[in-house]
């Protein structure tokens, strides 16, 4: 049973690299509409807000309480800064990359971030050690990255 959870996580995991995929696409094309990156990220977030507002009025979970937003770390809160960020780039270099260089960058990006966070444990991620392998598997993406974008 543990082997058919950990292939639906990773299942998930790519429904989620989809959906991130189909997101650009869908942004940009609001862009295109709009003329403006900052609106179309905008515009996106303000459904995703709508949704997600929608989720808690039916899970109708209680509220956080002002001493639990005081526990969390300082960078736990910089979440929405970085969806903003990420969410206007995405926009603005989809046109110009393509979807493949597009979500192969920003993969690479996450790789190597993610090895990083790993080795020293931060962001609440578990300490997992720099391995050999993990180190090859993010050189063999960062040569995908600079074949992916030649034309």
């Amino acid at each position: 049973m543990k082997d058919l959870a950990s292939y639906l996580l990773f299942f998930s995991a790519l429904i989620v690299g989809f959906s991130l995929a189909s997101q650009a696409g869908v942004n940009s094309q609001l862009r295109t509409v709009l003329a403006s990156p900052i609106q179309a990220a905008f515009i996106s977030f303000l459904i995703g807000t709508l949704v997600l507002g929608v989720i808690l009025l039916i899970q109708k979970d209680q509220w956080f309480s002002a001493t639990q937003a005081l526990s969390i770390p300082w960078w736990a809160w910089l979440g929405g800064f970085f969806g903003a960020f990420n969410i206007v780039m995405s926009i603005y270099l989809a046109p110009k990359l393509g979807a493949v260089a597009l979500a192969i960058s920003v993969v690479c990006g996450q790789v190597i971030a993610s090895i990083f966070y790993d080795q020293y444990g931060l962001m609440g991620y578990p300490k997992l050690e720099i391995t050999p392998g993990r180190i090859i598997g993010a050189v063999f993406l960062v040569l995908g990255v600079i074949m992916v974008a030649k034309k």
